[in-house]
């Protein structure tokens, strides 16, 4: 069965003058039909997640706030986004939509969302432009209503991915791999199970060959069955927030390996697309078309 991607216009919420590029999840919609890489029917509108889904990860007074609107000063500041109604609309939404991806990966191997990846949102307080960690939402879901007993989180975005580090801390249940620039933001960095700081300006060559043995203590060590693939467009050399070389094609590669062993071992993974601030957008939807177009791709396949 062909995989599904999550995605609604309402992933988008104005937020004015902004690095974030929120355009980019209509624009990647936009390009994934406008060059045949996927059709109209291979997308499903997702429902928002709900607060019980919120608190499986979050503290009871953090969702309050988020839906009461009384976030501090300081907590806004610490999110780094400007704070409204419609941005906590679409983070609910944008992490249903990653529930929705795991539990099509589940079904079909292949699950895609076509936004998500917030992973430095922490169970208190929301931080990096991520307000909800749908990514730890994704796991805890799947892990509390059965669906599989251990789960892995691949985390490949430029920076750590600190919120679900400390999230899933103590929980042997999820194994988390973050492969990331070591001299860039978060600037405190929980453990994560496994974590590999690449050096500013590394290559895609030194880049894949760590990713490649890292892959096999995810994969082979831990044995999950699940993986969360946090698909950073931001190691691209051309990002304005990261400080890596990796080249449109180096992250193509990276895609395909990931992919490619979850489904050599048959491990259902869901996609994610976490950041990506190049100096061109198009770049930026260059690539994450590219992830979403293989692992359609892959997941047809199976």
């Amino acid at each position: 069965m062909r995989p599904t991607v999550q995605y609604s216009d309402r992933y988008y919420a104005d937020i004015g003058g902004h690095v974030f590029p929120m355009m980019k999840y209509r624009l990647i919609h936009a390009r994934l039909l406008e060059d045949g890489l996927a059709a109209a029917d291979d997308f499903a509108e997702p429902g928002p997640a709900t607060a019980d889904d919120a608190l499986l990860v979050h503290t009871p007074e953090y969702v309050g706030k988020l839906q009461n609107g009384t976030l501090s000063p300081s907590e806004i500041a610490t999110l780094e986004l400007p704070y409204s109604e419609k941005l906590v609309e679409a983070a609910f939404l944008g992490a249903g939509g990653t529930i929705a991806a795991v539990r099509s990966s589940v079904e079909r191997g292949v699950g895609v969302n076509l936004a998500g990846g917030f992973h430095h949102a922490y169970a208190d307080h929301g931080e990096g432009f991520c307000v909800l960690n749908d990514v730890a939402m994704g796991v805890a879901r799947a892990l509390e209503d059965g669906l599989v007993k251990r789960a892995a989180v691949i985390d490949c975005d430029v920076h750590q991915g600190n919120g679900t580090a400390s999230i899933f801390g103590s929980d042997d249940r999820v194994f988390t791999f973050s492969i990331h620039q070591k001299m860039n933001y978060p600037y405190v960095k929980p453990p994560s199970s496994l974590d590999i700081g690449l050096p500013n300006d590394a290559d895609g060559e030194l880049y894949l060959s760590h990713l490649a043995r890292a892959l096999e203590t995810v994969l082979d060590g831990f044995v999950p069955e699940l993986v969360l693939y946090v698909a950073g467009a931001d190691p691209y050399r051309g990002d304005l927030l990261g400080g890596l070389a990796l080249t449109i094609g180096d992250l193509a590669a990276r895609d395909r390996a990931i992919m490619t062993a979850c489904a050599e071992r048959a491990v259902p993974f869901t996609v994610t697309l976490a950041g990506g601030y190049a100096a061109d957008t198009n770049d930026t939807v260059t690539i994450q078309s590219a992830t979403i177009a293989a692992a359609l791709s892959i997941g047809e396949g199976l």
